[in-house]
């Protein structure tokens, strides 16, 4: 019994050890604990002594600049004009609409692609409109080219023509008749109009830029330009066809410039459609004859060898300047990368081109050769800039008269591709 009691007070002493070991153990720890506790706490207050610093600099930093900006008036002026710009925008003022009305403007929105769709098709119809009508058209510019190019002579009833001058005209003609003039052979076998297309050329002034000294002789052969309309179920474009008579430059009797078109709204931005665009384009192959390529020129260059320092001279073609350079554009890329500037430049200045022969050369020509079809140009232009001043001119006179009206205000403020 008694070693029962030892072994059981041996195991209680050891059970008490235990207890005791555990005790000073979570007591040395609750020491160490404490320690860091504190080391922590001191860590914080100078974290936190240092956010107040900065944010004490910060905000003392604020306040010289806002002293700054009260005392220059300029600064302030400008700064007000940015906020009163910032609160008038479209945007932010759509934004503070509820939830609902954004939703309905977003339906809208939908609706207006939608629109831009049926409008495709609308200029997709009237492309084909423009074809049936250049079949009504081709026959008066077959006979324009014959009376040009002196193949058939106008019937007196297809030269009777009215003008406005007509009485000065025929004072003109009566005192011509009565001077004695002996007309040279050569002046009574002039042929059809002479240089009629070359004509056009030195009136139009987007033309005569493009064309150098040596073009001209080659054009002064030009006896037609035609426009060619896409057949149906094939892809918007049109072509534009140089006629040429024989020559000493090439063989071609025929250069041709074709520009390819879309008429469908850009899925990523369906609101910029405006009807079709040109997309691109294409020229075609000049079969030059020897040494007459106007749209390359041959230049010497010496060249010094590095060993021997013997000097040669070669030979090299470099680019031209020339109109018929029109025949080889620059070629927009298929994979979607992005022109430089200089090219996106050259590439929009040939479609304006392309697209005024179509619209207003081709369809008018002999008012561009006579210069009436310019003087109008010029007129509507003037016109224009006449009612922008006009207007200009009483939007400042309302304002003169809001600054009188409002005592408010202070009267002292002032107010293709490579040649193929």
């Amino acid at each position: 019994m008694r070693r029962g009691v030892v072994g059981g007070g041996a195991a209680r002493a050891r059970r008490l050890r235990g207890a005791r070991g555990a005790a000073a153990s979570a007591a040395g720890g609750a020491r160490v604990d404490t320690g860091t506790q504190m080391a922590d706490n001191s860590k914080t207050e100078d974290t936190a002594s240092d956010s107040l610093e900065a944010a004490k600099n910060a905000s003392n930093k604020k306040e010289k600049l806002a002293d700054q900006v009260m005392q220059n008036p300029q600064a302030l002026a400008a700064l007000q004009e940015r906020l009163d710009n910032t609160a008038l925008t479209p945007s932010s003022y759509i934004d503070t609409f509820p939830k609902a009305v954004i939703r309905r403007i977003d339906a809208l929105k939908k609706l207006q692609v939608k629109c831009a769709h049926i409008e495709a098709k609308f200029y997709e119809e009237v492309h084909d409109l423009e074809r049936k009508y250049a079949a009504l058209y081709q026959p008066l510019f077959d006979k324009r080219r014959e009376f040009i190019n002196g193949e058939a002579e106008p019937t007196d009833a297809e030269a009777e023509w009215h003008s406005e001058n007509e009485e000065e005209e025929k004072l003109a003609g009566d005192l011509k008749n009565a001077m004695v003039i002996e007309e040279k052979a050569e002046e009574t076998n002039v042929k059809g109009i002479p240089d009629f297309w070359f004509t056009i050329f030195r009136n139009v002034d987007m033309l005569s830029e493009l064309v150098q000294e040596y073009d001209e002789p080659i054009l002064k052969h030009l006896q037609d330009i035609k426009v060619k309309f896409s057949e149906p179920g094939q892809p918007m474009s049109f072509s534009l066809e140089f006629h040429f008579g024989p020559n000493d430059y090439f063989s071609n009797s025929v250069l041709t410039k074709t520009y390819k078109m879309k008429s469908e709204p850009d899925k990523t931005d369906p609101f910029s459609f405006e009807g079709p665009e040109i997309v691109d384009c294409e020229g075609c192959t000049i079969d030059w004859k020897k040494g007459k390529n106007v749209t390359v020129k041959t230049i010497k260059k010496k060249q010094k060898h590095k060993g021997r320092g013997t000097v040669r001279t070669i030979t090299k073609q470099v680019p031209n300047d020339s109109f018929f350079n029109f025949f080889s554009p620059i070629k927009v890329s298929g994979d979607g990368e992005s022109l430089d500037e200089d090219s996106e430049y050259t590439l929009a200045a040939d479609f304006e081109i392309g697209h005024f022969f179509r619209e207003r050369i081709v369809p008018r020509a002999v008012l561009y050769f006579t210069g009436e079809a310019i003087e109008d140009d010029d007129n509507f232009e003037e016109d224009e800039e006449g009612e922008e001043e006009e207007l200009e001119g009483e939007e400042e006179g309302e304002e003169e008269e809001d600054a009188e009206g409002d005592p408010k205000k202070d009267s002292s403020q002032p107010a293709e591709c490579k040649q193929q």
